[in-house]
C-alpha cells in the first residue's frame, strides 16, 4: 500500500515537473536558440557570400579552433545618425501610441466592466471581433478612410467643415491611427480584467468620507487596476516599437521606424550582421525595462 501510494507520488511529480518545463522548453527552442543565432550572426563580418556573413569559430593552420567577434556592428549603430534617430523616433511613437490607448482604452474598459453580464458579452466581443479579420485587410481599410479623396475627407467636404482634402495619409498621424486601432484590443482586456476585480464598496466608503469622484478615481481605481494598467500598456508598446506593416503602408515610407531599417537592412542591402546588431539592441531596450519592473514588482511583493 505504501509502495503503490509513493509510487503515485512520484509520477504525480514527474507530472508536475513535465508541465512545468514545458514552458521553458518552448522558450528555449523558440526564443533563445534564435536570439542567440541573431546574437552569434551580429559578431560577424558581411561578405559576399551565402549566408552573407563571416564564421564566428573558425580552424587555424595549426587545428586548434579559434572564435572571432567583431564590434564594429554594433559601434557603426552608434556613430551613425540614421540608427540612433530611428530607435528614438521609434520609442516616441510607440510610447505616444501607448499613452493614447491607455487613454482610450480605460474609459472602455470601464464601462465594460460595469455594464450588465449580457451587455458585457457583447461588448467584450465587439472588442475582439477585428481579430476575425485580418490584419491586413484591416490597415488596407485605413488607407481607403485616410487617402486624400478617401471616406473621411470625402464626408467633411460634403458636411462642409472642409473646402479641399486634408493630408492624413502618409503622414505620423496616419501612423498614431493604425497603431492605436490595431493594439487598441490589447489594452482594453487587461484593464477590464483589473477593473472587474474592483471592490466597489471602496467606492462607497470613500464618497460617505466626503472623497469627491475624481479623488477616488486618482486615489483608489488607479493604484488598484496598477497591474492592468501596466500589463496592457506592455502589450501595446513591445509590438509598437518594432511595428514594420502600419508604418510601411500608412506611413508611406515618410515615417522611418526601427522595425522598416530592421526589413531594409535584411532583405535589401543583405547585410545581416548589422541587421542582427539593429535587433538585439531592439530587444535589449525592450526586455531591460521588463526585468527591472519585474525585479521591482517581486520585492514589493516579497515587503523589502
Amino acid at each position: 500500500m505504501r509502495s503503490r501510494i509513493q509510487s503515485k507520488l512520484q509520477s504525480a511529480e514527474l507530472w508536475q515537473a513535465f508541465i512545468i518545463a514545458v514552458p521553458y522548453i518552448w522558450l528555449l527552442i523558440f526564443f533563445l536558440i534564435p536570439f542567440f543565432i541573431v546574437l552569434k550572426i551580429s559578431f560577424a563580418e558581411y561578405i559576399l557570400a551565402s549566408p552573407p556573413f563571416s564564421k564566428l569559430f573558425r580552424l587555424a593552420d595549426t587545428g586548434a579552433m579559434y572564435m572571432t567577434l567583431i564590434f564594429d556592428n554594433f559601434v557603426y549603430l552608434w556613430e551613425d545618425d540614421l540608427y540612433l534617430n530611428t530607435y528614438l523616433n521609434s520609442l516616441q511613437i510607440s510610447i505616444t501610441s501607448t499613452i493614447l490607448c491607455l487613454l482610450v482604452g480605460y474609459p472602455i474598459a470601464y464601462g465594460i466592466a460595469r455594464a450588465t453580464p449580457t451587455a458585457k458579452k457583447i461588448l467584450l466581443l465587439m472588442v475582439i471581433l477585428p481579430f476575425w479579420t485580418s490584419f491586413l485587410l484591416r490597415v488596407y481599410a485605413w488607407i481607403g478612410l485616410l487617402a486624400d479623396q478617401g471616406t473621411i475627407n470625402n464626408f467633411l467636404i460634403w458636411i462642409g467643415i472642409i473646402d479641399e482634402p486634408i493630408k492624413m495619409l502618409y503622414t505620423d498621424f496616419a501612423v498614431y491611427v493604425g497603431i492605436v486601432y490595431t493594439y487598441l484590443p490589447f489594452m482594453i482586456l487587461p484593464l477590464f480584467a483589473s477593473i472587474e476585480k474592483l471592490d466597489m464598496t471602496l467606492h462607497e466608503a470613500a464618497a460617505d468620507l466626503g472623497s469627491r469622484p475624481f479623488t477616488t478615481f486618482r486615489t483608489i481605481t488607479i493604484p488598484l487596476t496598477m497591474p492592468g494598467i501596466i500589463a496592457g500598456s506592455l502589450l501595446v508598446f513591445i509590438p509598437a516599437t518594432g511595428e514594420f506593416v502600419i508604418p510601411d503602408l500608412l506611413g508611406g515610407g515618410n515615417v522611418l521606424m526601427i522595425g522598416k531599417v530592421l526589413y531594409s537592412e535584411f532583405n535589401s542591402n543583405q547585410d545581416w550582421p548589422i541587421a542582427s546588431a539593429v535587433a538585439v539592441v531592439l530587444l535589449i531596450l525592450l526586455v531591460v525595462p521588463m526585468m527591472i519592473y519585474q525585479k521591482y514588482q517581486a520585492k514589493e511583493s516579497s515587503g523589502e
